[in-house]
Parts: structure tokens; sequence; C-alpha cells
């Protein structure tokens, strides 16, 4: 036997036999693969083929669209609110705040163990569903003026039953402004009560009467009279001014349209600082040196504020600084707001003979006073002399259209 025998022989594997097994693990593989794998029918293929077309079909639309959008320009559509929607935002944003000052300003009240008015406490009863006005003329007065008061009701202030015309009608309150006394429930307190009683036109505030305090008086005037009536605009005389009711309508309704008004006889004035003398200023150091003059601001005898400037001080009425001069102090609250100050000499008639000139030329003057006494002269006696010659007719209120 030759070399290729004798090694098949000895135990090696012949070329005969691998091949066998070669063939063998091809046939293995062929019937494990028939039984692990069946070819899909053509009909299968068919489906699956169309539905493969039908995806790529929408792959390429959707990328073709956020293309073609790529390609468009943005165009931010952005919705303004109608000027209706604006003033009916404005209209409940304004009641808001006023419920908030009128709950402020009988906290307050409680709180300083003061009881309410039942003038305040019938409003507040009332607050969500007020009526709106026009405007608050609130007469500062004291408790030894009963003169001066009685001679504002002979002439420009309606009584009775023409008083609550000019309310319903008209939207004009007018109120004559007393605090109380030291002693609550003193012989002046009384007396104002039953005078009150009588002719029904007092507001009664929760403060303590005196001449040094009223920067104090006008900020808690204001505060509680926007608690008590809506309205456009709150006015504050003294009741020593003579006023023309339709010409200061006339003049307000002209500013209806404006927020933040505050309207009087713009003056600046030198501050005083020398003790004694009338108007001292206490806190003159605060105005830089001697001779320097005040900031502009409305003279004292009559000004009036617009209800969101009224609403600031109700709400901010315990951090507003009181300077001894109450037109100073209310002139101080409203620097560094956004407030129009305007000046009309209409406010600040001279009497008999300016005042009756203005009213021959038919300039009629909303206010009238004496500059001398900052106030009529004489007013309790002079009060009629003004009204017969520079007042307008018992029924101009009335017939007015603000």
């Amino acid at each position: 036997m030759n070399w290729r025998g004798r090694r098949g022989e000895d135990g090696g594997v012949s070329t005969r036999w691998t091949l066998l097994l070669c063939i063998g693990c091809f046939c293995v593989g062929l019937l494990f693969t028939n039984i692990m794998w069946e070819m899909p029918e053509p009909d299968e293929l068919i489906r699956r083929n169309e539905t493969m077309i039908d995806e790529i079909k929408l792959l390429s639309g959707s990328c073709d669209s956020i293309k073609s959008r790529e390609k468009q320009p943005r165009k931010e559509i952005i919705q303004l609110p109608r000027t209706q929607d604006v003033q009916e935002l404005d209209k409940t944003i304004s009641h808001l705040e006023m419920e908030l000052a009128a709950a402020k300003a009988a906290q307050e009240s409680l709180l300083n163990g003061a009881p309410l008015s039942e003038d305040i406490s019938f409003k507040l009863a009332e607050s969500r569903g007020r009526s709106k006005y026009f405007m608050v003329i609130g007469i500062n007065t004291a408790f030894s003026s009963r003169k001066r008061r009685d001679s504002i009701r002979n002439t420009w202030m309606p009584q009775g039953e023409k008083r609550k015309k000019l309310e319903e009608e008209k939207g004009i309150i007018v109120r004559f402004v007393i605090g109380h006394s030291s002693i609550s429930g003193g012989i002046v307190d009384r007396a104002i009560e039953a005078e009150d009683k009588k002719h029904g036109d007092f507001m009664r505030l929760d403060h303590v009467e005196g001449y040094l305090e009223l920067s104090g008086k006008t900020k808690t005037y204001f505060a509680t009279a926007v608690s008590i009536w809506d309205a456009d605009f709150y006015i504050k005389v003294d009741d020593d001014v003579h006023v023309n009711i339709a010409s200061l309508g006339h003049v307000l309704s002209k500013l209806l349209m404006k927020p933040r008004i505050y309207i009087g006889c713009m003056k600046s004035g030198p501050v005083l600082s020398k003790k004694g003398v009338r108007y001292y200023e206490p806190e003159h150091w605060k105005f830089g040196d001697s001779g320097n003059k005040y900031f502009r601001h409305a003279t004292g005898q009559l000004y009036a504020i617009s209800k969101d400037l009224a609403t600031y001080i109700s709400i901010n009425q315990h951090v507003l600084h009181k300077y001894i001069n109450e037109d100073v102090s209310l002139g101080s609250w409203f620097i560094g707001l956004d407030v129009e100050h305007i000046d009309d000499k209409r406010l600040c008639c001279g009497t008999p003979p300016d005042c009756e000139w203005k009213t021959q030329a038919g300039n009629i003057c909303a206010a009238s006073f004496d500059w001398t006494c900052s106030g009529i002269c004489n007013s309790v006696d002079r009060m009629k002399e003004v009204h017969q010659r520079c007042g307008e007719s018992e029924n101009a209120p009335f017939e007015a259209v603000f």
C-alpha cells in the first residue's frame, strides 16, 4: 500500500469521507432553512411592496409640506383686544379698587374704635351695586362755622328735595365735611348731629378736628368719599368760598376722558421758615436753602382730583406724609406720579367786581374768593352779595349738560 493508503489506515480522514461529510452538512442546512423560513406568496409580496410605496409617498409629501412652510415667511398673528373689552376691563379694575378702598376705610374705622356713621354704613352696604356719580363736592367746615354753613345753604348749595334731585339727575353730591372732637360725644358733636338731623347735608369723618390737622382731614376726606361714592371727580372747597356748581361741572366735564387729573389754581409760594408767622413750615429744611419756594401745587381754597387719584390716596393713606399746610401735602402726594396738573383760573376768581365783570362778559366763574383773606372776607355777611352779583341761576345746575 502506498503512503496515502497507509495514512488512512493510521487514523486520518480520507478524501472520500470528507466529501461525503460536506454533502451531508449541506443537505441538513437545506432542510433546516425550509423549516424556519418560508417564501412569501406572490400576492403577499405585492401587498408589501404597495405598502412600502405608500409610506415613502407619505414621507415625501410631509417633507415637501415642511419645506414649503419653511420657505413661506412666518406671519405672527397678534389679536389685539377690542376697545370695548379694554373699557370693560378698566371698569372692572376701577370697581375692584373702589371696593378695596371701601373695605380699608371701614377696617380703619373699626380698628380705631370709631363707629361708622349711618351714611358710611349704608353706602358701604350698597358698595357692590352703587350708582355712578359725576362729582362729589366736600365743603371743609369746623364746629364754630355754623353761620358760614347757613350762608352757603342760603346761596349756592341746593337744599332738601332740590339737593336730592341734583344727586339723582346730575350725579352731583354736595356735603359739609367735618370730623369729631377730641372728646367723642361732646357738646359740639351733639350740635353737629342735631344740625345734620335737620339738614341731612353732612359727611362725618373718623378724624379729630383741629386747624393743624387739615392735612390729615384732607386725606381722610378723599379716602372716605371714594369709599362711599363712585364718582369721576372729588372736590374739596372751603366754607368761605362761593361756588357756581354748573360752571364747575362744565370745567370738569371737559376732562372726563383724561386719567389722573389734578386741577386748581396752581401756585408756588415761598417756604416760610420763621416761627410765628402764618403758614410757617416746620419742615422748611426739606425744601433747600432759606428763600426757596414750594413745588407747584393747587391753592387750598378749591381743588379737584379724578377718581384714580382719590383711590390712590385711599390705598396709600398710611404712608403719605403730612406737611403742616394741607394744599402742600396734597401736591406732595402726586410728586413722582404720572399726574396732569391743570391750572384753571376760573377756579379762583376774585369777588366783585372781578367775578361780576367776567359774568357780564359770559365767562361765569366756577369759584370766587378774596386772596387777601384766603376766602371771602367776612363771608357770613358777603356771601349773599357775591351770589347775587356773580352767581348762576338757581336752575343752572339742573339745566346743564355735562
